[in-house]
């Protein structure tokens, strides 16, 4: 899925050029051109990162970035003293870049930001109730007692664990885990949760993985 980038930026001009490239790049792109209305837009979306000028109408991008704080900002601004930088950087921006810049230098620290990003999300286990998943490794443990799992097995479980209240569609479970185990087709999908199944219920005695009839399956809570 391609990441969501907004543009807080009232120079129409400047603002188009960098959604164009941005575009083509394969980012989802978000416009605001005013302080409050960047609130107004932020309210409804979470892109994963914003890029913001700091001279904006109404609102000042210096007033609104203390309010920013579940995604990256890059400022993107004119202002090129040092303690304007210094200022903002300590108020929570992630980077600052001064106007006029290069488009590879913007894109880079686009990369970079969004590359954080990800690597902050990403948990080194998943655990559901006295189950626990170990990315890193890929082993499982049912009440600290290991697990051996298939490949398939595994990514069954890692999907689950990551939307532990969602029901998970068969189709999307099937696609989900296509690329890590493309031998796995629809007629043999049930056998390998019943598989998965019997191997976490043999050490708990407890049913983790339901059914949910004509739908999928989802983590069972006691």
């Amino acid at each position: 899925m391609s990441s969501t980038i907004a543009i807080i930026d009232d120079d129409v001009y400047i603002g188009d050029m960098i959604e164009e490239v941005l575009q083509k790049e394969g980012y989802q792109i978000l416009r605001a051109f005013s302080g409050t209305e960047a609130l107004l837009l932020l309210e409804k979306n979470k892109p994963d990162l914003l890029l913001l000028d700091l001279m904006l109408p109404g609102l000042s991008g210096e007033e609104i970035l203390p309010k920013l704080d579940s995604f990256p900002v890059i400022v993107i601004s004119a202002k090129s003293c040092v303690q304007d930088k210094v200022n903002v950087l300590m108020e929570g921006a992630a980077d600052y870049l001064t106007k006029p810049f290069e488009i590879e230098e913007l894109l880079a620290r686009i990369t970079v930001q969004l590359r954080k990003r990800q690597t902050e999300k990403e948990p080194d286990c998943l655990v559901f109730e006295k189950l626990r998943l170990e990315l890193a490794s890929h082993e499982v443990f049912v009440e600290e007692k290991s697990v051996h799992l298939t490949k398939t097995e595994y990514a069954i479980l890692k999907l689950l664990l990551s939307n532990p209240s969602q029901v998970i569609p068969k189709s999307v479970i099937l696609e989900r885990i296509s690329e890590e185990t493309p031998d796995c087709m629809e007629s043999s999908l049930k056998v390998h949760i019943s598989n998965l199944r019997k191997k976490l219920r043999k050490i708990s005695g407890k049913n983790y993985i339901e059914a949910v009839w004509g739908i999928g399956f989802k983590l069972q809570i006691s």
